[in-house]
């Protein structure tokens, strides 16, 4: 069985239903797997095997009770500027290309597409696939092969979601319909209706008059919700408050990628998590971090540019600051790329914070690691690399982590413990981490030191409450219903 969730664009909530209903096939005793053929973002994962994946289909392992795969994500897309991106294929770089050379290139990939799908229904009960922006966008059909393109190919139905909380939802569920052909419009079996606020009997009857237009039944309304979940394959929210009392700043990069390494730092109820996009914006955090980049040498450029460079600077001399891969990079000394991985820029002086030279070598490191803290080996993480460059030690360099199966160094902190930098990804998901760092912020602001939760526990347990959220709301049985359904 299959069924895919499209939407009326992006950020209509088709990753987190698609979440939602892995998790509920799997209360449901189902063996279920979620797939997304070809995904755009800068958020991506390193499975066991090395392999690199988008993290919305990692996500939505978890809620499958599975180990994120790269079959998951057959491709992904990671821009590296407007029009340029890096293509990923089964977990491996395949190239890179502008973007009327990949549009070009897509249906070279439908043999593989289908071959990889045909396993999937053959080691899984249900295949729960998601689209990608619109099934509308009439200038990408003849080549797609992530929305009708893909659910041609393998047979899916389709529903249909728009997100009520823009505005227009009606409108923008009509416009795709009509904009899509009589064949696709057949293949959509049902509406779903996201992000819902309000009484909904006032609702009711546009969804009444909805149905009569278009013959598309409405599978349910589900409401705004939070919930301490990662975020959908997009950049992260600019939230420029300070709200609690641990002011935890970011640096907000242009090419910011991996942000979903702040997640478990949300989880924390005394800590605030903020986005700085100017100097005005700095004031003076409890902690700074550097994230990662997908392009961190036009992000340093950035970074000179705008004056966030010099504050950097200024504020290190009595702030504590993190970098994280392209971050870490920048608060070295300086980045070589002889090679034009990133740029055509030879050579780039870094934040000097930290005593490391970074040559960016055309082989991308791409690896799950265990280590620990080089100062107290009783204080683990366990995290992933994804990265081009090699940064080298000075001679007033400390390392940070221990790589303890492979027996070598990572990241490096300074003299008075106040500037660090690593290559693993997913640090602050390791409670005895987050835990040392945010205590030692607690004890120097006189507030009570707090037990840090483990971020997968309280995944689960949110993943459980958003499968009743949309179990609650949305008609379930005809979602079973459909799935046994052909194209008619």
């Amino acid at each position: 069985m299959k069924i895919m969730i499209q939407g009326t664009g992006s950020s209509v909530g088709k990753s987190i239903l698609v979440t939602a209903l892995c998790r509920i096939f799997k209360q449901d005793g189902f063996n279920v797997c979620p797939y997304k053929s070809q995904n755009m973002s800068l958020n991506s994962y390193i499975t066991l095997d090395g392999k690199e994946m988008g993290r919305a289909q990692v996500f939505q392992a978890y809620a499958a009770g599975l180990e994120p795969e790269a079959y998951m994500n057959p491709i992904l897309l990671k821009p590296t500027g407007d029009k340029d991106c890096q293509v990923i294929v089964n977990g491996e770089i395949y190239g890179n290309s502008t973007a009327m050379e990949y549009h070009e290139m897509k249906l070279e990939f439908m043999n593989m597409l289908k071959t990889q799908f045909d396993d999937l229904e053959r080691k899984f009960d249900i295949v729960v696939i998601e689209g990608a922006g619109s099934p509308a966008e009439i200038n990408l059909r003849d080549k797609d092969i992530v929305n009708m393109g893909i659910a041609e190919l393998v047979d899916a139905p389709v529903l249909l979601v728009g997100d009520i909380d823009k505005g227009g939802v009606f409108a923008s569920l009509y416009g795709t319909l009509m904009l899509i052909s009589d064949d696709e419009r057949k293949r959509v079996k049902g509406t779903l209706i996201n992000k819902f606020r309000g009484d909904l009997d006032i609702l009711k009857p546009g969804i009444d008059m909805f149905e009569e237009i278009t013959n598309k039944k409405c599978l349910g309304v589900v409401p705004c919700f939070n919930l301490v979940l990662e975020d959908e394959d997009r950049p992260a929210k600019i939230n420029k408050d300070i709200t609690n009392i641990i002011d935890i700043a970011v640096i907000h990069l242009p090419r910011i990628s991996n942000s979903t390494d702040l997640n478990s730092l949300k989880i924390e109820e005394d800590v605030s998590v903020r986005f700085i996009a100017s100097p005005h914006e700095f004031k003076n955090p409890d902690l700074l971090i550097v994230p990662g980049s997908k392009n961190t040498i036009e992000d340093l450029n950035h970074l000179k540019k705008s004056g966030i460079f010099d504050k950097i600077k200024e504020y290190s001399k009595t702030g504590r600051i993190i970098g994280i891969c392209g971050g870490y990079q920048m608060l070295g000394n300086s980045i070589t790329d002889k090679y034009s991985v990133e740029t055509k820029t030879l050579k780039i002086d870094g934040l000097g914070l930290l005593d490391i030279e970074t040559i960016f070598e055309t082989k991308k490191v791409t690896k799950r690691v265990e280590a620990n803290l080089v100062s107290n080996d009783s204080i683990s993480v366990y995290g992933y690399e994804i990265h081009n460059g090699v940064s080298n030690y000075g001679k007033s360099a400390n390392p940070l982590f221990n790589i303890g199966k492979e027996d070598y160094f990572d990241g490096s902190i300074n003299s008075d413990g106040s500037v660090l930098g690593t290559y693993i990804h997913g640090i602050f998901d390791s409670p005895d981490f987050r835990e040392l760092i945010l205590n030692k912020i607690r004890e120097e602001k006189c507030v009570y030191k707090r037990k840090s939760e483990e971020y997968k526990n309280l995944r689960e347990k949110e993943l459980d409450r958003l499968a009743d959220i949309v179990r609650n709301n949305v008609d379930i049985d005809k979602i079973y219903g459909i799935m046994r359904m052909k194209n008619s």
